[in-house]
């Protein structure tokens, strides 16, 4: 369905990140039996006899009375019918055009009938917006939410206004209105909850200045590489005078190598060790106490040693 080059090269930049926009997400529409005859789209696509106003909101008392008169739109209940029809079948004509050429590649004359009717179907969408500005500054006094900053709740309410838009169904006899209400509500709910449940694990905002620096964290991590080196070497050298059965359950136990090898091998549990050696799981813990006693000596010795000089 992806245009030829040739094609996507007679288009405009816009015109492409826009046809690419529409191939790549569904596309879908509220349908009426009327998008299927004949003269359609003189019907559902003529000029509109009628001027799109925005909405205002003028809400003093914050009682539910006020602000449901200021959600009063300002079409009316025909004129809103007539823009949702025709919002929807602007989608519908993109749908029909993109199933038209499922399988094949779209010519040069579907793409930009492709872009023509889905920039009717967003102009008649935005023309729906508008006229029913007032709906999320009236929810948001409504419902009195404290504590959420009042952009934040605009943006989910606006986002919440236009998922309504695409999804209303003007053919069931409801106003919009009482549609996008609830749906306006429900955002506002779920930022509430989406607030709790950060806020239980960010109980406080989050300061970049009080931050707490991974210094501490990054020294004590080299200190413990060079206790394992210098274990490693001490091993190796075996100064801590271990004998035979120190050296292997050490060995097994915390997966170091003698000669020392570059990787360790994988640590095994008390049991695994007693297995191997052949002895039981108690006689290999005080076998591993007693090796870790002299070790631990020899290493105090060590950085003694390195200290003084």
């Amino acid at each position: 369905m992806v245009p030829a080059r040739a094609v996507l090269e007679r288009l405009s930049l816009e015109q492409r990140e826009q046809l690419e926009r529409i191939l790549s997400a569904p596309v879908e529409c509220v349908f009426d039996p009327g998008f299927g005859r004949t003269g359609s789209e003189a019907r559902f696509v003529g000029p509109l006899p009628f001027e799109v106003r925005g909405a205002s909101v003028h809400v003093t008392s914050g009682t539910n009375e006020d602000a449901t008169t200021a959600l009063r739109s300002t079409l009316t209940a025909a004129q809103e019918r007539e823009l949702f029809l025709r919002f929807n079948y602007c989608r519908y004509r993109v749908m029909r055009t993109i199933r038209r050429f499922s399988g094949r590649r779209l010519t040069i004359t579907a793409a930009r009938e492709i872009l023509r009717w889905d920039d009717e179907a967003l102009a008649t969408r935005d023309a729906l917006v508008y006229a029913n500005l007032g709906l999320v500054p009236a929810m948001i006094q409504r419902s009195r939410i404290t504590g959420i900053d009042f952009g934040d709740l605009v943006g989910e309410g606006q986002m919440a206004l236009l998922r309504s838009v695409d999804k209303f169904d003007c053919g069931r006899g409801f106003k919009f209105s009482t549609y996008a209400c609830r749906s306006v509500l429900s955002s506002f709910s779920r930022v509430l909850s989406r607030m709790a449940r950060d806020r239980d694990h960010f109980p406080t905002e989050f300061d970049p200045e009080m931050e707490r620096s991974d210094f501490l964290e990054r020294k004590r991590e080299l200190i413990n590489d060079d206790y394992v080196d210098e274990l490693k070497l001490i091993l190796a050298a075996n100064a801590a005078n271990l004998n035979n059965i120190e050296q292997r359950v050490i060995r097994e136990r915390f997966g170091f190598d003698v000669p020392v090898r570059p990787d360790p091998r994988p640590q095994k549990t008390l049991g695994q060790v007693a297995d191997v050696v052949g002895v039981t799981r108690e006689r290999v813990r005080q076998i591993q106490n007693q090796a870790l006693s002299k070790l631990r000596g020899s290493l105090e010795e060590a950085y003694s040693a390195a200290g003084s000089n």
